[in-house]
């Protein structure tokens, strides 16, 4: 997914996080509008602090290091975003995995404290942890005044306020780029998946069938990112679950 030509009236900055170029806009008459874009930067490094498996101090890696039947208490951005991933699986009778299929049920949050179930559980948020993060870093935004503007992690965007952000799809065929929509007041997912990078997608063990490229629409990133494997995987469109979420998926 790429973005059109904007007009000048927009400050953009960006900066390398969770595993890509994040980017902060928001408009140049803002106040304070560079204190606030380092906010939403700074927010989002606190959530890639909580979930990812590369750090040390995470949730995440403490999960790891536990034994069957030990338990954590999570930090905020953990509770919400393993909350999320739990009502997903269980909604879709658990195809959305964040365990990779090591152990699907091998793991339970309960509020703010996370139980292990099983020695074989490990966990990958990456499907949907970006998603939170980029919420989160819109919520700095706006709590410091701004009015418009957006975030776009790698893909993973939400705009707020007045911004219109025109949308562009890969061409997988052709190459280059197309137009797609134009995103306003929202959050967009697009996700790619082959055969080579089918970890990309949440329980996918090679046999499973799966799309190319999905895109997804929702009021909210976290779960316009989380339902992009979602739908990957069911290759369903109309999947109830969309509905239950206010989002729109499309198969490319």
């Amino acid at each position: 997914m790429s973005q059109g030509i904007l007009p000048r009236r927009w400050l953009r900055r960006a900066r390398p996080l969770l595993g890509t170029l994040v980017e902060v806009a928001v408009a140049r008459d803002d106040a304070n509008d560079d204190a606030a874009i380092d906010a939403a930067f700074d927010a989002i490094a606190d959530v890639q602090s909580c979930l990812s498996r590369f750090d040390a101090e995470s949730d995440v890696t403490r999960f790891h290091a536990m034994r069957a039947g030990q338990s954590l208490r999570l930090r905020p951005h953990s509770a919400q975003v393993l909350a999320a991933a739990q009502a997903l699986r269980d909604a879709s009778a658990g195809l959305f995995d964040i365990t990779l299929g090591t152990a699907p049920a091998g793991w339970r949050c309960d509020a703010a404290r996370l139980y292990k179930l099983s020695d074989a559980a490990r966990l990958d948020l990456g499907g949907i942890g970006k998603g939170h993060a980029v919420d989160v870093a819109v919520d700095a935004l706006m709590q410091r005044g701004c009015r418009a503007g957006w975030v776009n992690a790698g893909g993973d965007l939400r705009v707020f306020g007045e911004a219109a952000l025109p949308l562009s799809l890969r061409d997988e065929h052709a190459g280059g780029v197309r137009p797609f929509a134009t995103l306003a007041d929202g959050a967009f997912a697009t996700s790619h998946f082959d055969r080579r990078t089918r970890s990309q997608a949440v329980g996918i063990d090679g046999s499973q069938p799966v799309r190319a490229h999905v895109s997804v629409a929702a009021p909210e990133c976290l779960w316009a990112d989380a339902l992009t494997k979602l739908i990957a995987l069911s290759g369903d469109t109309a999947d109830p679950l969309l509905a239950r979420y206010n989002a729109q998926a499309w198969l490319h």
